[in-house]
């Protein structure tokens, strides 16, 4: 059995012209996503490591269940990388 390592990072976008406030994500991903007064997602800018298998399969469960599909996952190249 072989070892998978993730190298990188991501972040996760919204399309706030898509979004309509249903409040999903924070429910699927509760450590990168919360949510504002009205209930529209409040993300964090910074980028998470691939590494974290937690974070990144939230990530993907939250841009799954969007019903609007206003999420997605976006991967940031760190600096000097190709």
């Amino acid at each position: 059995m072989g070892v998978i390592r993730r190298h990188g990072q991501f972040v996760i976008r919204v399309n706030p012209i898509l979004c309509d406030g249903f409040g999903h994500c924070a429910e699927l991903a509760p450590e990168i996503i919360h949510l504002d007064e009205w209930g529209y997602p409040v993300i964090e800018p910074e980028p998470i490591p691939l590494a974290d298998v937690g974070a990144l399969t939230s990530a993907r469960y939250a841009e799954r269940g969007c019903p609007r599909q206003a999420l997605f996952i976006e991967r940031v190249h760190e600096p000097g990388a190709r």
